[in-house]
C-alpha cells in the first residue's frame, strides 16, 4: 500500500479511485466492512482502491479539552489498513486550512480533483467539511455534479450493541476487553519496546518486562489481564499488568507484562506486542510483599485458566 501525506504527493498517473473516508480511530469490524466493500468494488469498477484518513482525530484541533488519546497508533493503524488490499492511503495532516474547508471545497479539491473518485463509500452517520456540517445526502448530491457515485455502508452490530470507536473506547475505559475484540475481530494489542525497571518484579519472583511509555495503543482500565506477549514471532502466555504500582513506589502509568514459566528470558530494547483477551481484576494497592505474592499466584491461574492452559 502506497502512503500519502499531502495531496501533492498524489501521481500525476492516478487513474480513477474508489474512495472511503474517515478517522479509523480503532479499526473496528464496521471500518473492516468499508475496507472490503472500497476493495471489492474497485476490482469490479477498475478503480484504484483509496483511504482517507487523518493523522489525528478533529478534537485534538477544534476541541482540544475533548481530545482522547489514540486507540491506535500511526504505525498500528497504517499497519492494520494495509492488510485489506488497498492500493493507496492519503493520510492528510487535519490542520486549520483543512478543518475551514466547506463540504463543497473537500469534495473538489480532494475527491474530484486530488483522487479522481468515481465511487466514494463512507459509513452510516458520516460528516464532513467544515464543522461537520456535509452529511451523506449532501455527498450524493455533490456526487451528482462531480460524477462520483455515493454509498453508503450500515453499521455493524456484535451482541446487539452498534459497533463505534467511543464504545470500544468506553469498554476498554472499563477493562472489557473481551468484548472490545469481538467487535475489533481481533486482540487488542499494544506494541512498545522493552525497558529497564525498577526490578521489583524479578526480586519478588515475578519478573516483568516494562513497556516504554511512547508505546503505542490505548491502555484499558488499570488492573490485571490475561494475553499474550509476543517477541521475535514467538507468542508466550503472559499476565499483563496496568497501572501505576503504588505498592511500592507510585510511578508514572505504565504496562507491565510477566511471561509465564520463564524467569531468564532477555526482552531488554526490543520492540514487543502485548496482547489482552480477557480482563482477571482491578488495580489494588497490598500491604506488602506476602499479601502481594499471594494475590499474583491467584491471579495467575485465572490467566492460565482464561487463556486455556
Amino acid at each position: 500500500m502506497q502512503t500519502l501525506t499531502s495531496l501533492s504527493d498524489i501521481p500525476n498517473d492516478l487513474g480513477s479511485t474508489a474512495v472511503t473516508i474517515g478517522k479509523f480511530d480503532c479499526i473496528h469490524l464496521g471500518h473492516q466492512a468499508l475496507f472490503t466493500e472500497v476493495v471489492d468494488a474497485a476490482a469490479n469498477q477498475n478503480l484504484v482502491p483509496t483511504v482517507v484518513t487523518f493523522d489525528r482525530h478533529p478534537d485534538h484541533l477544534l476541541r482540544p479539552e475533548r481530545a482522547k488519546l489514540p486507540i491506535l497508533g500511526p504505525g498500528q493503524k497504517a499497519d492494520l489498513i494495509s492488510g485489506f488490499g488497498l492500493s493507496m492511503m492519503l493520510q492528510l495532516e487535519f490542520n486549520k486550512a483543512l478543518a475551514d474547508l466547506s463540504p463543497e471545497q473537500f469534495v473538489k479539491q480532494i475527491l474530484v480533483d486530488g483522487l479522481k473518485a468515481k465511487l466514494v463509500l463512507v459509513g452510516e452517520g458520516f460528516r464532513f467539511g467544515n464543522q461537520g456540517s456535509g452529511n451523506f445526502e449532501l455527498l450524493k448530491t455533490l456526487g451528482r455534479q462531480h460524477g462520483f457515485e455515493a454509498s453508503e455502508v450500515k453499521r455493524v452490530q456484535v451482541d446487539g450493541e452498534i459497533v463505534s470507536t467511543t464504545l470500544v473506547r468506553e469498554l476498554l475505559d472499563t477493562g472489557n476487553v473481551k468484548l472490545v475484540n469481538k467487535m475489533l475481530g481481533r486482540v487488542h494489542e499494544v506494541i512498545g519496546m522493552v525497558e529497564h525497571g525498577l526490578k521489583i518484579g524479578r526480586k519478588i519472583g515475578f519478573p516483568t518486562a516494562n513497556i516504554a511509555r511512547d508505546a503505542e495503543g490505548y491502555l484499558p482500565l488499570d488492573g490485571v489481564y490475561a494475553g499474550w506477549l509476543v517477541a521475535d514471532g514467538i507468542r508466550y502466555p503472559a499476565a499483563h499488568s496496568v497501572g501505576i504500582n503504588e505498592t511500592f513506589q507510585a510511578v508514572p502509568r505504565l504496562v507491565e507484562s510477566h511471561v509465564l514459566d520463564e524467569t531468564e528470558l532477555d526482552l531488554y530494547d526490543k520492540v514487543v506486542s502485548l496482547e489482552f483477551v480477557d480482563f482477571v481484576r482491578p488495580a489494588a494497592k497490598f500491604d506488602g510483599v506476602e499479601a502481594l505474592v499471594r494475590q499474583i499466584n491467584l491471579d495467575l491461574d485465572v490467566v492460565r485458566n482464561q487463556l486455556g492452559l
